[in-house]
């Protein structure tokens, strides 16, 4: 039993050195708070995890299939500059 490069006799250790400091009433309700922390945690990253998932699915796999509009070129500007031309060609 391994648990983040931490034996058995390590976890022994911590959980005799835990048992001092909080005493015996205080430690289940500890270890039930951490555990629901985990949990919350744990639920958190599986739901971001499927959103993640969800949106790569969502997404095209090739950009051949993704629908790109063209730009829409706007008239205005391509006016002006014939009209500029027209007045210096008449000058």
């Amino acid at each position: 039993m391994n648990f983040f490069g931490i034996g058995l006799p390590e976890m022994l250790v911590i959980l005799a050195i835990a048992l001092l400091v909080f005493g015996p009433k205080k430690l289940p309700e500890i270890g039930r708070s951490l555990g629901k922390a985990l949990r919350g945690f744990q639920d958190a990253s599986r739901e971001f995890e499927s959103e993640i998932k969800r949106e790569i699915d969502r997404t095209p796999a090739t950009p051949a299939e993704a629908t790109v509009e063209p730009p829409v070129l706007d008239s205005a500007p391509t006016e002006a500059v014939t009209v500029e031309k027209q007045t210096e060609t008449q000058v």
